[in-house]
């Protein structure tokens, strides 16, 4: 098999509602950076990455540079020996890992084409559906109850809440929700907005009704996350700590979270989130399989992986709900609250750009 073209799209794509994150500016679009890469044998594969500043920390400029240099460098990689193609991009995404992943996804879907099978169960098949959570954004307690019940009218019974703007604000939205939906599933992600004692303060209110409290202090102060870790009532998830391989090992060794979030356009693609899991699988520690705000494509991508993977506990897959026009359209099925794969070989979609 040989590439004979590669097409390197971005996008600009809007989001239905303006989203706010702790202690960052209101998000109202991203940008979505497609590749197609199109074999002599006449297949045409797609890979995606997305790029924000606020969501990955780099800017959508260099992520389609550096997109750009390694569809020049493509057309000379075998596709199907994805660990030497990855190799030899890799100099050029040193700095970029959401460049990789947007190559590492389009040679995935060229090997689930060739081999006719969807990638899920190319990579291992270990089951063909899981639940997934949905986004209640920054909002007030009223505002976070009625779309809770939004939500559940459309059958998710997992929420995931925002927060890390205000510790006692977020207890109350918290409790507010589980008072008028005891039977759901509840986590909080505090996006690193929480100081030591805000974490613990927020884990004790809220033992019992929290499945886990995500990335509760900044990404970069392992010890702080350790130390909430060490005295939490309830489960700790690491997320922007674990970016990759290696910073998923440091976490792992410091027993600094009770499970790790993995992101694909955050850590580099398939190959780059499956190295942490196998580090969270080995140290005992539950794998989540999350994303960004991005098209459903990369929510494919990581969907493959996360029915591939017995170690994926949670799964939390809804960014490309957010999204007013996706180019993308999986073809996975949403159906109450649980993502079920599709059986198209590769990662089973369409793309309308």
């Amino acid at each position: 098999m040989q590439i004979t073209h590669a097409e390197v799209v971005p996008v600009e794509l809007h989001l239905h509602q303006p989203v706010q994150l702790a202690n960052l500016p209101t998000i109202q679009s991203i940008t979505a950076i497609f590749v197609r890469l199109e074999t002599r044998q006449g297949q045409n594969a797609w890979g995606c990455t997305i790029a924000h500043p606020h969501l990955n920390g780099i800017q959508p400029s260099e992520v389609l540079k550096v997109c750009q240099e390694c569809a020049v460098k493509a057309i000379d990689l075998h596709p199907l020996q994805i660990e030497n193609a990855l190799a030899e991009l890799a100099p050029l995404c040193a700095n970029c890992a959401p460049a990789l992943c947007a190559f590492d996804l389009a040679f995935h879907d060229l090997l689930g084409l060739a081999a006719d099978l969807p990638l899920y169960r190319l990579l291992g098949g270990y089951r063909n559906r899981i639940q997934t959570s949905i986004t209640i954004p920054i909002a007030s307690v009223a505002e976070s109850v009625e779309l809770v019940k939004e939500y559940a009218a459309q059958g998710f019974r997992i929420f995931k809440v925002k927060g890390g703007m205000d510790a006692a604000s977020d207890v109350q939205r918290l409790q507010a929700i589980h008072r008028a939906f005891p039977e759901f599933i509840l986590r909080l992600d505090a996006d690193g907005g929480y100081s030591a004692q805000d974490a613990l303060e927020v884990a004790r209110s809220l033992a019992g009704i929290l499945e886990f409290l995500e990335q509760p202090t900044p990404p970069q102060d392992l010890p702080t996350l350790r130390q909430v870790t060490q005295l939490s009532p309830v489960p700790i998830l690491a997320d922007q700590s674990a970016c990759g391989a290696e910073s998923a090992l440091q976490i792992a060794a410091q027993r600094a979270a009770h499970g790790l979030s993995v992101k694909l356009a955050t850590c580099g693609g398939l190959r780059a989130a499956y190295q942490v899991d196998a580090i969270a699988r080995a140290a005992r520690l539950a794998t989540m399989v999350s994303c960004l705000i991005e098209p459903a494509l990369l929510v494919a991508a990581g969907l493959s992986l996360a029915l591939a993977s017995p170690n994926v506990q949670y799964g939390d897959m809804d960014g490309h709900l957010l999204l007013s026009h996706d180019p993308s359209q999986a073809g996975f099925v949403l159906k109450d609250g649980w993502l079920i794969a599709s059986e198209v070989p590769g990662l089973g979609y369409s793309v309308a750009l």
